[in-house]
């Protein structure tokens, strides 16, 4: 592996060497200036040397410098004015834009295998920039989406750095909601796939922490990036076939700009915290509870168990653990080099970056750790015909952590708990009565994750109208984690030794990835009839391996890491997986006097994932438009600028199922018969197994008013997945528990989009510009061919939405019986399984964003509000009976219910009822388990201040703090309203100083 790392590496730089070495003299013109508007200096303002990719951006003073070759046309565009051109014949320009209500013809979409303008457009696409990446403090480009797109929703799954993400484009697709491929898009870097299986289902060693949940995206530094482009309809999608049904997230890195060399250096230091903790017991309350439990009981000899009642603890300590256990501040640093530059015909970005991101954990190690590397090579030659770019990724991430999260022993610790430490330092085990929650902190996580992204594009123009390219690259992902459990973790009263307590755990998960793809473009403009075609093919290859090992038992602690030492070693899994994907596509794109355009693509896609009846499938989409701003009646509307009506229609499918999944495969067994190992079959031949389908149907309306001061769009989309793939559950007599085949059940997901984004002040000395977004998301179970009689009958209801609960019936607390009450539907009073009857949707109503953006002089203030109305499980999901154990409990079952309280929300407190132990277990699946967790939330704010020195050879000095998570209002109940698993360490409210140098 190490081998093929120096080659891809060696051979890069060589590629660099051998660009950088050929950069053409010319006779040039070193141009200096500044772009006005009619208010004053523009800022952004592109200066583009005109049938070159050579540009420059004017800076906060409307300034630019640009060396040009003399005689050459520099083009000047900013969103909102008419381009202008000018010819270099001074060394000094001053150039006036004008308003224009045209500038959509200048803003190109990124769509993977083409790009296209936004105003002819016929695909839903949603997409951010660097510039609103680089406001988020954030280690994952993900969690600088949230909130800015509509239609696309993104749940962080832990706030500790280095975890993974739940991405939703459009609603949830299949009934799989984890496992391989399940609702996962696809992600693309520079027109290379990046899967995230081998992350999102690792099966190694990450399961307390991250849920088998490591996003791929934290291979990649969010800086590098130029913008994320997501694709959602079919129009957008379909090119894609399999590989689109869940939605494409594509990621363009920055390239370098033609111009003198830049250097910059980026240098930030944050603070996170826990932004808000649970409101628990303290000490009175808690012993008032424990008091109540044991006196309804009757119980006046204590048992020996009960610590804190029989003497053995002091009654009157306390400990707020949640500061204790998750209250540190976690200290990230970032620093990033980055040199960029060429000329004309060659270009190159070089960023190097490494970053530190601690824990809010006590004595957590170094936390996550990211050195990345980014090259991207851009070459042209000189009559225009060849160009070549190639880029490289290449990180390399560690996390060195406690083995599992102190949430919820922060949340259930007694808050009269015993000290942490003895007096001289030492943990406190109390006498052997206390479970000390720092002791496994000795259990230790280690991982390390290794992505290496390299990628090749070469493109030669054949005709003025006809173009080749060849887009190839390779992907190597690989994780190597590991768990060490010493035996000092455990209480020394247990008298465990390192000789069989110790333990060793090793993983390893490699995943290398091949593509290739080639395509002819060819354009063609006759009169008023534009016509653009792409043809191409992919071949992919993927290949795994998994293997993972335990050893138990060491003769001294000092030799655990070496599994070779263990007295017991166990192999715990050996996987291999090979995948080959191969497709023919084409795009067809239609205008008609620029005003009425028709989009047709297609694509036939072939899986090994399927047996021989079924490996091949066929995907397309049709989209339109009709921007009927430039009809004659339209034309008198002075107040519209710009109104287009588009729609689109297609299917896309997934084999994004697992591999081998139609064979009948067989395992090996561990265990030994007769000192020989065996297999057994561990799965059944389908030879029906098939495509998931996704047919997909949008209409929208996009529109711009008042020269483009304000932009809307409004969106209605459909999505209807069918033919899912479920598991069919078998009577035990066949050996299996369950096949995995295609289903007649529909999923559907239907909703509105509403995007607005308004210039509310452009003058000279400040701006003000706001951006909103909300979706309206319904999803639905619209069939299910023999539901009532299947295993699933008790899980969904049509017309109903497939994140359904089924509940029983909570209707309060019976006066007679003081215990919770629930709906006997069968009226054989007695409360079990048959009276689960209420099915609550864990559903999303709306989610959005609203961001504003003001500057003034050289200050710069943004901020962004995100939005979610939704329900989800509460605390009392996971509530045991008060009273029992020494557990902590919320202050709100201080509201117990008694003769003397009878609208007390919970019982009276027992230490040993059994009856109100099943009350409680009934209250865990009942809908009152279930409620509100909507919330807004200041997702983020910046503040910078840009200034340039020119004497000192500075070209941008940017000053800025930012926060993250900064403030979050929500009636929820429990720690934090965006998890469904209460247990986790929430998002971390993060400040963060930084500086910005170009020179």
């Amino acid at each position: 592996m190490k081998n093929k790392y120096n080659i891809s590496c060696i051979g890069l730089l060589w590629l660099f060497f051998c660009l950088s070495t050929s950069l053409y003299a010319q006779e040039i013109i070193s141009v200096q200036g500044r772009v006005d508007g009619a208010e004053g200096p523009l800022v952004g303002v592109t200066v583009l040397i005109k049938g070159t990719q050579s540009a420059t951006v004017t800076d906060y003073n409307g300034s630019f410098k640009i060396k040009a070759p003399k005689g050459a046309s520099l083009l000047f565009e900013y969103m909102g004015y008419t381009s202008q051109e000018r010819e270099v014949k001074a060394d000094v320009l001053i150039v006036k834009l004008n308003e224009n209500t045209e500038s959509l013809k200048e803003i190109t979409i990124n769509t993977g295998y083409y790009s296209v303008k936004e105003r002819e457009r016929t695909g839903s696409i949603a997409k951010i920039t660097a510039k609103d990446i680089e406001l988020s403090p954030v280690v994952n480009p993900l969690q600088a989406i949230q909130g800015r797109m509509a239609g696309v929703h993104i749940t962080q799954n832990t706030g500790i750095a280095g975890g993974g993400f739940d991405i939703e484009i459009r609603g949830r697709n299949s009934f799989r909601s984890s496992g391989v491929g399940a609702n996962i898009p696809l992600y693309i870097i520079d027109g290379l796939p990046i899967s995230e299986n081998i992350t999102a289902n690792n099966s190694l060693l990450s399961d307390k922490l991250f849920q088998n949940k490591i996003s791929v995206l934290n291979g990649i530094n969010p800086k590098d990036i130029e913008s994320i482009e997501i694709l959602k309809d079919a129009d957008a999608t379909a090119i894609y076939g399999s590989r689109g049904a869940n939605g494409v997230v594509l990621i363009t890195t920055k390239k370098g700009i033609a111009g003198k060399t830049r250097f910059t250096i980026n240098s930030s230091t944050s603070f996170s915290k826990v932004g808000k903790f649970m409101d628990m017991m303290n000490t009175q309350q808690f012993n008032q509870m424990r008091d109540e439990a044991f006196s309804n009981d009757g119980i006046t000899v204590f048992p020996a168990n009960a610590y804190d009642m029989n003497g053995m603890w002091d009654r009157n300590r306390y400990t707020d653990w949640q500061k204790e256990l998750i209250g540190g501040t976690a200290i990230s640093k970032d620093i990033a080099l980055g040199v960029s530059g060429g000329n004309d015909f060659t270009r190159f970005n070089v960023n190097l970056a490494h970053g530190e991101n601690g824990t809010v954990f006590p004595q957590s190690g170094k936390g996550f750790v990211r050195n990345s590397a980014l090259i991207n090579l851009n070459h042209r030659s000189q009559d225009d015909k060849w160009n070549i770019s190639v880029m490289a990724n290449y990180s390399v991430s560690t996390n060195d952590l406690p083995s599992a999260d102190l949430t919820t022993p922060a949340l259930k610790l007694p808050p009269n708990a015993p000290a942490l430490y003895q007096p001289n330092g030492k943990l406190n085990w109390q006498d052997g009565t206390f479970n000390n929650p720092l002791a496994p902190l000795g259990k230790t996580y280690d991982s390390e994750t290794r992505l290496l992204v390299l990628n090749t594009q070469i493109g030669y123009k054949i005709l003025p109208s006809t173009s080749i390219k060849l887009n190839a690259g390779v992907t190597t992902n690989s994780i190597e984690d590991r768990v060490l459990e010493p035996h000092t973790i455990w209480n020394p009263s247990f008298n465990r030794t390192s000789d069989f307590w110790s333990i060793s755990q090793k993983g390893t998960n490699n995943s290398d990835s091949f593509i290739i793809e080639p395509q002819i473009h060819l354009e063609k403009k006759f009169r008023d009839h534009s016509l653009k075609a792409l043809v191409g093919g992919t071949f992919q290859s993927n290949s795994s391996d998994l293997f993972s090992n335990m050893g138990i038992g060491f003769s001294s602690n000092a030799f655990i890491t070496n599994i070779g030492l263990a007295q017991m070693q166990i192999i715990n899994q050996v996987k291999g997986s090979e995948y080959k994907y191969a497709a023919l596509f084409i795009r067809l794109n239609y205008a008609y006097k620029d005003k009425y355009i028709v989009n047709l693509t297609g694509r036939r896609d072939g899986s090994s994932r399927f047996g021989d009846n079924n490996k091949f499938g066929n995907f397309g989409a049709l989209g339109a438009a009709w921007i009927f701003s430039e009809e004659t009646f339209a034309k008198n509307m002075s107040w519209l600028s710009f109104g287009k009506l588009r729609g689109s229609y297609g299917t896309t499918g997934s084999d994004n199922v697992g591999d081998y999944m139609y064979l009948d495969t067989y395992t090996a067994n561990t265990d030994l018969y007769d000192g020989l190992s065996g297999l057994y079959p561990s799965r059944l031949f389908n030879p029906n197994y098939s495509w998931e389908k996704t047919t997909k149907l949008e209409m929208a309306l996009e529109w711009s008013l008042f020269k483009n001061r304000i932009n809307a769009s409004l969106a209605w989309y459909q999505n209807r997945s069918s033919n899912q793939l479920i598991d069919i559950k078998l009577p035990g007599i066949t050996g299996f528990p369950s096949i995995t085949d295609n289903f007649g059940a529909t999923i559907q997901n239907r909703g509105w989009e509403f995007t607005l984004n308004t210039i509310n002040v452009r003058k000279k000395d400040w701006s003000w510009t706001t951006n909103f977004n909300i979706s309206l998301p319904e999803n639905k179970l619209i069939a299910f061919a023999g539901l009532e009689e299947s295993t699933y009958k008790n899980s969904y209801v049509v017309g109903k939405s497939i994140n359904l609960v089924s509940t029983y019936n909570y209707e309060g607390i019976d006066l007679s019986t003081g215990l919770y009450k629930f709906t006997d539907y069968d009226n054989n009073n007695i409360i079990n399984t048959q009276d689960k009857k209420v099915f609550v949707e864990r559903e999303m109503k709306f989610h959005g964003g609203l961001q504003n953006t003001l500057s003034y002089k050289n200050f710069s203030l943004d901020f962004l509000f995100q939005f979610v109305k939704q329900t989800n499980f509460n605390f009392d999901n996971i509530m045991t009976r008060p009273g029992t154990l020494i557990t902590n409990y919320p202050e709100r079952v201080v509201d117990r219910w008694s003769p003397s309280n009878l609208e007390g929300k919970y019982l009276q407190a027992h230490s040993s009822s059994s009856a109100a132990s099943n009350s409680y277990g009934f209250l865990r699946e009942s809908n009152r388990a279930i409620s509100d967790a909507s919330f807004i939330r200041l997702k983020n704010l910046s503040l910078g201040y840009q200034l340039a020195l020119p004497k000192l050879g500075i070209e941008l000095l940017n000053l800025y703090v930012q926060g993250q998570n900064l403030w979050t209002w929500t009636n929820y109940y429990g720690i934090d309203p965006e998890f469904t698993s209460i247990g986790n360490l929430p998002p971390l409210r993060t400040i963060s100083f930084g500086m910005q140098l170009t020179f």
